[in-house]
């Protein structure tokens, strides 16, 4: 991913190696969350707040403190760390200005805190030792693919919500089943040469 521009880091990350369809990671929330579109509207834009700035953050922490003082094995937890801080930072902020969006959100906005695919952004930035403004780009563009997956999943849930559904298909087992056949869509994209 180093060598790509960051237009293509941009399109790579939210269509080609879209985190939920093509890496399968942050699934519980984006199962969890994707009932409606309001609260996948909301859980969408805190992911975007806290995967761009723990990208940020992160790779300052990792290229200024660890790899400084050649303590690279402890970025899990310095990168765990950050994302903790930045999550109870935006949980405090729903809670201030959105009460309501405080409330469907739930547990879903804590455990953005244990949220894989925010983890994995960072420790794949680390990986592929991208630079500074690559790695911001990649971030956003992650956090971007993980709430359009939100949005696309929520509205097709709220559509299903008036079809006739066999009872042993209704709730998850349907949402396994769309989730399929989205990511069947996004191999797609695979294709693509960027």
């Amino acid at each position: 991913m180093n060598e790509l521009s960051i237009f293509g880091i941009l399109i790579t990350s939210i269509f080609i190696q879209n985190i939920i369809f093509a890496k399968f990671i942050g699934c519980c929330p984006f199962f969890g969350v994707s009932k409606k579109i309001d609260s996948s509207i909301g859980m969408g834009l805190a992911v975007i707040f806290v995967i761009t700035l723990a990208s940020a953050i992160t790779w300052l922490v990792y290229e200024f403190l660890l790899k400084q003082f050649n303590l690279q094995y402890l970025r899990i937890i310095a990168f765990i760390l950050v994302i903790a801080a930045l999550v109870q930072f935006v949980e405090m902020a729903i809670a201030k200005t959105s009460p309501g969006l405080y409330k469907a959100l739930g547990i879903f906005l804590p455990l953005i805190t244990t949220n894989c695919a925010v983890l994995a952004v960072v420790i794949i930035n680390a990986d592929e030792d991208l630079r500074f403004i690559k790695s911001l780009v990649n971030g956003v563009g992650v956090a971007v693919g993980f709430a359009m997956a939100l949005l696309i999943l929520a509205g097709i849930r709220e559509k299903l919500e008036f079809a006739d559904i066999p009872k042993p298909f209704q709730g998850l087992p349907i949402s396994f089943m769309l989730a399929c056949i989205l990511a069947l869509a996004f191999m797609g994209f695979s294709g693509m040469q960027i």
